[in-house]
């Protein structure tokens, strides 16, 4: 695969700006680990490489279990390897990133409602929303993953 653009170079004030939701995202309040729980998910959904690899090893540097890492995108069936917050914030990832299919439901609105704050949601929702932009972005372009760049 090739980079057909590198959009950082070509438009360094639009990164700078996407920049900008990402530094607010990381000092929210939201657990970190949580956002990249949602961000490896999104990304999952996406199919986006680059940044399934940079989060799974964002994540690893967290130190998340291999085996939390391996049941993302099947976390309905993980049993009690997500709390209840993890899996409130997957299912709003999910319902949010597809929001073509789901509209976004009352349900799952509800469901988040009960494990995050207004504030916490909204910011949440922020971070689901950059993730998509970051995913269309990497894909669009063909930002090449680390693990695939030749050493």
């Amino acid at each position: 695969m090739t980079q057909r653009i590198n959009y950082n170079e070509v438009s360094p004030a639009g990164s700078k700006a996407l920049g900008g939701v990402y530094s607010y995202i990381l000092q929210c309040g939201l657990s970190q680990e949580l956002v990249e729980l949602v961000y490896l998910r999104i990304s999952q959904i996406n199919n986006c490489a680059f940044c399934l690899d940079m989060h799974t090893r964002d994540l690893v540097k967290r130190s998340v279990s291999i085996e939390k890492l391996a049941l993302v995108q099947a976390w309905k069936e993980a049993g009690e390897l997500f709390s209840d917050q993890e899996r409130a914030a997957l299912l709003w990832a999910e319902s949010v990133t597809k929001v073509a299919d789901t509209g976004v439901p009352d349900e799952d609105f509800h469901l988040a409602k009960q494990f995050f704050s207004e504030k916490e949601l909204v910011d949440l929702t922020m971070a689901i929303s950059l993730m998509n932009a970051y995913n269309r972005m990497a894909i669009s372009f063909r930002n090449i993953p680390q693990a695939a760049i030749k050493k």
